[in-house]
């Protein structure tokens, strides 16, 4: 699969596949995209001292970057256990030449960006004191087979349905589901009618909200 580095609006950059041309996050800024969608409607909106996380994929870790960013501002010293799923790593060529550690002015941050890529595949790391990280490196349709803990926040982050509508389907969504305690919530920068009939149908109380820059709506759902 072949992926060039583009730069996005905020200057923050992003890998592009010209074979589907789909980028890993939006043109119009990768890191605010990522703040807005999985932290501002995500991690914020989970008041549990122990949070376990689930995204759906790793592709360059800049879900996880913020996350570890929003943690160390707070300081509120959560556990937090966070998986996440990747079919296709990138490189290390690649990793480094995104240039993410720069945009944080935290050391440990920076530091972190290293370590969640060099860190082995299947195996739990902990980053940073009480940040436990897992990365599996499967397809996502193979969650059934993983041995989770009750998820209480999913990072919705798939391709887009246009390149891989099975993804943005029931079938993966009840997958999720199926990992998710009561209460949880699963956020998407999706705003598709048909994501939000799923996710009706699966039982989660769906609310539309402001998107990130570019885009005018993304959902979070809560599941009952």
């Amino acid at each position: 699969m072949q992926r060039e580095i583009r730069t996005t609006s905020d200057g923050s950059k992003t890998l592009y596949i010209s074979d589907l041309n789909e980028n890993y996050h939006s043109h119009h800024g990768a890191l605010q995209e990522a703040q807005h969608v999985f932290i501002d409607n995500g991690l914020n909106l989970v008041n549990d001292y122990e949070i376990n996380i689930l995204e759906l994929g790793f592709g360059t870790g800049l879900n996880v970057l913020v996350t570890i960013d929003e943690l160390l501002k707070t300081d509120k010293n959560h556990i937090v256990h966070y998986f996440t799923l990747e079919k296709y790593p990138i490189t290390e060529e690649e990793f480094k030449n995104l240039e993410y550690g720069s945009f944080f002015s935290k050391q440990k941050v920076k530091e972190s960006y290293q370590k969640i890529h060099e860190c082995k595949w299947n195996e739990t790391t902990e980053i940073l004191p009480n940040f436990f990280f897992t990365k599996y490196h499967c397809d996502f349709f193979e969650l059934k087979n993983l041995n989770l803990p009750k998820i209480d926040l999913v990072y919705y982050d798939c391709f887009g349905a246009r390149v891989q509508p099975d993804l943005w389907e029931k079938p993966l969504f009840e997958l999720v589901a199926n990992t998710m305690k009561p209460g949880g919530l699963l956020t998407t920068y999706s705003s598709k009618g048909s994501v939000r009939r799923v996710l009706l149908d699966l039982n989660f109380n769906v609310e539309k909200k402001a998107g990130p820059p570019g885009k005018r709506e993304m959902i979070n759902a809560i599941k009952q």
